[in-house]
């Protein structure tokens, strides 16, 4: 079942959980899409194909907030939004270690190799690399965890995950990148938070949040 954040005529956002992927890959596993697919088609009892569009992704073990469109006006319009940075984005991230400073920015380059699927961090311009930049600051320190919140400025592969790995605070459950046991689930504390986009055809700014999900990691953050 999806958790359905915001709905209408022309978008669609969901709470992703965890493990579940945004689009199809070479495993054949069943997708976001594929779900929203089945949603839309049995809330409007809609026979054949039904549209939806990808607008921008998630890791498979991230959960959080994610757009659809369900027009291909509405997608060639997000698409644009998203390529010229028009939206912003939240994140909530439980981290393994408290950073040294409570609040700044990380500005990397970053280097994907494509055939192990992780990415490595420069601290020093690299002309391979691809320039990422975000901003972070402590929210809560709870049981020896520690709640970032995190804006990216740039959208690089596993950006938030390998520069928050960067200074030492690795993601729990984030083996790929420093946290040194799994979660239960396999899934990763990193979580998207909140999206804000002009709607594309409305014109008018929409805020969608979701909450993090219900396990052992995010326990310590629940009231916030």
């Amino acid at each position: 079942m999806l958790e359905v954040l915001f709905e209408d005529n022309h978008v669609l956002a969901v709470n992703k959980p965890a493990g579940l992927l945004v689009h199809g890959d070479e495993t054949g596993d069943t997708t976001l899409a594929d779900l929203a697919k089945e949603y839309i088609r049995e809330k409007y009892n809609k026979p054949g194909n039904v549209f939806i569009g990808v607008v921008h992704r998630l890791d498979r073990p991230v959960s959080g907030v994610i757009l659809l469109a369900k027009t291909s006006k509405a997608l060639a319009r997000l698409n644009e939004l998203f390529r010229s940075k028009k939206t912003k984005k939240t994140y909530w991230a439980v981290v393994q270690n408290r950073p040294v400073q409570e609040e700044g920015t990380l500005v990397h380059w970053l280097i994907k190799d494509s055939a192990k699927n992780i990415t490595k961090a420069y601290a020093k311009e690299n002309k391979s690399g691809q320039r990422s930049e975000l901003n972070y600051k402590l929210l809560s320190a709870q049981q020896n965890k520690y709640l970032l919140e995190v804006n990216p400025i740039t959208g690089r592969s596993h950006q938030i995950r390998v520069q928050l790995a960067s200074m030492r605070c690795p993601i729990l459950g984030d083996l790929k990148y420093g946290a040194p046991q799994p979660l239960p689930d396999k899934s990763i504390a990193l979580h998207a938070r909140q999206l804000q986009f002009e709607h594309p055809t409305l014109k008018t700014t929409v805020t969608v949040s979701a909450l993090p999900p219900q396990n052992a990691a995010w326990a310590p953050f629940r009231q916030l």
